[in-house]
């Protein structure tokens, strides 16, 4: 029997790295799994994170067809192109403030519309991914920090809000997968100039404890672990996933 059998999850951005890889975690532990993303296809429904009509549309259609969301997981992600490369002293507001905006609107919609179905059932859990920057000073990610900054702080105060009725809130802190597109866009906005992405994998994984990089594999293993009712103890805090690049 699955860690997670016969609950029932949502799972947005699933069209990418992360939520692709939790996705199949959620399904590989027994779980219902409804994946969404921006642009949908094939498994993935098209429900745009930002738009609050939409996702409480969708999971209104999910209640309809499952009767009941366990858990929320918000792996939603913005093309670094668009974020990282320029020094915060020649970035414009609109630039430094998109990361910050689009991260926190989309956890905070997708939380409390989640929360608005748990709450009757006094059980769920809500999850989302922020990274290494929302703990330590990162050169040229412009808004990328603050905003994962503020995704850890709102899954502080809405576990502070909802723990009480039964909703753990628990995020997932990982850093570096090669495996994932938005690391290699990293490196080429930022090291590319200066050393061979082999070199940049090395430099990374030399800082952590284990001399190598988290895989999407250990992280949706994670994210399933902290889904299932074994974690119940687990809440309001964020999973440092760092392998020891950054130390709690």
């Amino acid at each position: 029997m699955g860690l997670l059998e016969d609950k029932v999850a949502v799972v947005y951005g699933a069209g990418g790295a992360i939520g692709g890889a939790v996705a199949r975690a959620f399904a590989g532990e027994g779980a219902r799994v409804f994946g969404t993303g921006r642009r949908g296809g094939g498994a993935v429904a098209e429900v745009d994170a930002l738009d609050e009509q939409a996702v409480d549309e969708h999971l209104e259609s999910i209640v309809e067809q499952a009767g009941r969301v366990d858990i929320s997981f918000n792996a939603i992600g913005i093309a670094d192109t668009e974020l990282v490369g320029v020094p915060l002293v020649e970035l414009d507001v609109e630039r430094f403030a998109r990361p910050v905006a689009s991260y926190v609107t989309s956890y905070f919609l997708t939380a409390r519309l989640a929360a608005r179905r748990m709450l009757p059932n006094r059980s769920g859990v809500i999850m989302t991914v922020s990274a290494l920057p929302a703990r330590t000073g990162t050169p040229l990610v412009g808004g990328y920090g603050p905003a994962m900054a503020a995704k850890e702080g709102l899954t502080r105060s809405l576990s502070a809000e909802l723990a009480p009725h039964g909703i753990r809130v628990v995020g997932l802190r990982p850093h570096a997968m090669p495996e994932t597109a938005s690391i290699r866009e990293v490196f080429d906005l930022k090291a590319a100039s200066v050393m061979t992405w082999e070199q940049w994998q090395e430099t990374q994984a030399g800082r952590t404890h284990r001399r190598r990089l988290m895989t999407l594999g250990e992280l949706a293993g994670v994210a399933a672990f902290v889904a299932s009712d074994r974690a119940s103890g687990l809440t309001g805090t964020t999973v440092n996933l760092t392998l020891g690049s950054l130390d709690d």
